[in-house]
């Protein structure tokens, strides 16, 4: 893994400003590539380059320029596929001096220009200078798992791996973007393409990105197909997903630093340690975390697959007095974030850094093979209903039932229909976007401050979230569900996620379940192979039961959490109350009688309102950090 970093503009630059400048952006990335740091600057690009050495550690410094040096790149992730295309290329009369995979995407490039990205099986962003013909071009991997900021006036272009890199280059003018705020107080983090300033962008997965001097151009060149369904039996599913994760997984452990994997007790990343165990001639190092609250321990579970597989194992306890760490992983991710399995994701890289340089992970079985049934299931049923319904008596009927029908946390939990209500009277489309937002648009309204809202001119998250259900070539509502959640969930918080914790202990984490020929594979499988009466990731579930202890298959998913709550009304009150109460943006945003009765609820345990809360807390702990004053 590396930091990269550019700056392009077509009126010459002082070389020596842009030598200084290009510097200061690569330096604040040094977590991402302690190893080495280059730097190229011409009379319109300087491009920077922090490298944490992975495969081919003499040789493949960065920026690498063609023979003819009129291309340079920077190159950040893996191409798992490299010497195979490095294969093709040499029959086509390439030469090679080095062993990197860069050369071969540089190379790769010079041979099929834009297409090569279509070549690459990996996790990559990158960017690749002509100072022959004055043009940039960029790309980033078919799912997001490495970022790609960049801004753009109309006269200089700047990019990196991290904001904060752009913040480096003094081109922002930090003015906090209103639509990527109201983004983030529903999803918990700011979706592609908006970042926090509003001078400052994402590039998009599986896009590509052309500056000239005529302007930028960014292009598609993956579409994750959910429309054209395989009529396989559970037998032929399982062997064939066997052949994929097996190759997926082999690829993935090409490396000359130590390796090893996250192991968090769930079936994905068990799969994954069970064919890495068959692979590899050593044990495998796998790390796990916990906690000593009740329900929050997935320790012994995740023993029991390290003992099944004879895994050299490490596992932590976490401290619930977690706000110096909350304050470094705040750092980290540049922008407001509030998934709070960033935490022990943290503790689960700092561990595993400490053992191994690159560790692989089950990230994208939930999102490939249908694993968020607490989700999937009720909108299922939800789209069924509304086939026998007309919208025109189904709307207004539900509508009213859903406005009548009390909201409590204290009913019995089969009596908990408000949300099912409300949905039934609205699309598809905008139930799923329903169920994914904590604040429904009601309690949006109420909470938000009224400048905020003048601010937003009429823009709501769903603008983000519903036109990919509604363009979805899933053909059942479980699929468009999947197809979202890749595209939106996936690649914008859970990547992330990934990425910042597990750069800021210098660790590569690499994810063999979304290798794209198996999200391919999964996009065409039946329905009843993924989600059926009651359970999900059936085809998962049913290769797990070859591999892993037969204990685990069914038990719950958890994953990396922490008890929230808990630790909002105890561990961390205080904390959190000063940081959401004097946050000049959050006051700025909220209703300040709205927010401190939703503040009281939860301390007195009449509300779970942890989502909200923790996510607010990120937001001050951001702000103390980043930006100083109020919503501009």
């Amino acid at each position: 893994m590396c930091g990269i970093a550019g700056i392009i503009q077509f009126v010459p630059h002082n070389r020596d400003s842009a030598m200084a400048q290009i510097t200061n952006m690569a330096d604040t990335m040094a977590h991402r590539g302690p190893d080495e740091q280059g730097v190229y600057v011409d009379d319109h690009a300087a491009l920077g380059h922090k490298r944490l050495r992975i495969i081919d550690l003499s040789t493949g410094q960065q920026p690498m320029a063609s023979q003819d040096q009129t291309l340079h790149i920077v190159f950040n992730g893996e191409v798992y596929n490299f010497q195979e295309i490095k294969k093709e290329l040499v029959r086509k009369n390439y030469r090679f001096s080095t062993t990197s995979d860069t050369e071969v995407v540089l190379n790769a490039y010079i041979e099929w220009k834009e297409a090569c990205v279509k070549k690459f099986n990996g996790m990559f962003a990158f960017a690749i200078w002509d100072s022959r013909k004055k043009t940039l071009f960029a790309a980033r991997d078919r799912v997001g798992k490495k970022p790609f900021y960049y801004f753009w006036d109309g006269k200089r272009f700047a990019f990196a791996s991290e904001l904060k890199a752009i913040l480096a280059a003094g081109l922002s003018q930090k003015k906090i973007d209103p639509k990527a705020l109201d983004c983030y107080f529903s999803f918990g983090y700011i979706p592609v393409p908006y970042s926090i300033y509003d001078d400052i962008s994402k590039l998009p997965s599986a896009h590509t990105l052309t500056l000239t001097s005529d302007g930028l151009n960014l292009k598609k060149y993956w579409h994750l197909d959910f429309g054209s369904t395989r009529d396989l039996t559970m037998d032929q599913a399982s062997d064939r997903l066997t052949e994929l994760l097996y190759d997926a997984v082999k690829l993935r452990l090409i490396s000359d630093v130590p390796l090893g994997a996250f192991l968090s007790g769930g079936i994905d990343s068990s799969l994954v340690v069970s064919f890495m165990a068959k692979i590899s001639s050593q044990p495998v190092a796998t790390h796990t975390i916990g906690f000593d609250e009740t329900g929050f321990n997935e320790l012994p579970a995740a023993g029991m697959v390290a003992d099944f597989l004879k895994t050299d194992h490490h596992q932590f306890i976490v401290n619930p007095d977690a706000s110096q760490t909350l304050e470094k992983i705040a750092a980290f991710f540049d922008e407001p974030f509030a998934d709070s399995s960033a935490l022990p994701t943290w503790h689960v890289c700092r561990m595993a850094g400490k053992n191994v340089t690159v560790a692989l992970s089950g990230d994208g079985g939930d999102e490939g093979f249908g694993g968020y049934t607490f989700r999937y299931l009720p909108h299922q049923m939800e789209s069924r209903l509304r086939l026998v319904l007309p919208a025109v008596l189904r709307t207004p009927l539900f509508s009213l039932i859903g406005a009548l029908y009390p909201a409590g946390p204290g009913l019995p939990r089969f009596l908990r229909l408000k949300t099912i209500f409300e949905n039934l009277a609205v699309s598809d489309a905008q139930a799923f976007y329903n169920d994914l937002i904590w604040l429904r648009q009601k309690i949006r309204q109420n909470l938000y401050a009224k400048g905020f809202m003048d601010a937003l001119k009429g823009f709501t998250p769903a603008e983000t979230v519903m036109p990919v259900y509604q363009k979805s070539s899933g053909t059942d509502p479980v699929s468009r569900s999947q197809h979202t959640d890749i595209q939106c969930y996936m690649t914008d918080d859970v990547l992330v996620k990934v990425d910042r914790m597990s750069m800021a202990h210098s660790l590569e984490v690499r994810n063999p379940l979304l290798d794209y020929r198996i999200l391919e594979f999964a996009a065409a499988l039946p329905l009843h192979l993924k989600v059926k009466n009651g359970s999900g990731k059936r085809l998962l579930r049913h290769l797990a039961a070859k591999h892993l202890p037969p204990q685990i298959i069914d038990l719950p998913k958890q994953g990396f959490a922490i008890p929230a709550a808990h630790w909002l009304r105890k561990d961390l009150n205080t904390f959190a109350h000063d940081h959401i109460f004097n946050s000049e943006v959050v006051l700025s945003c909220m209703n300040p009688a709205q927010l401190h009765t939703l503040w009281s609820r939860h301390q007195q345990g009449r509300a779970d309102h942890s989502v909200l809360l923790w996510g607010l807390m990120m937001l001050g702990l951001w702000e103390k950090q980043f930006h100083k004053g109020p919503l501009q």
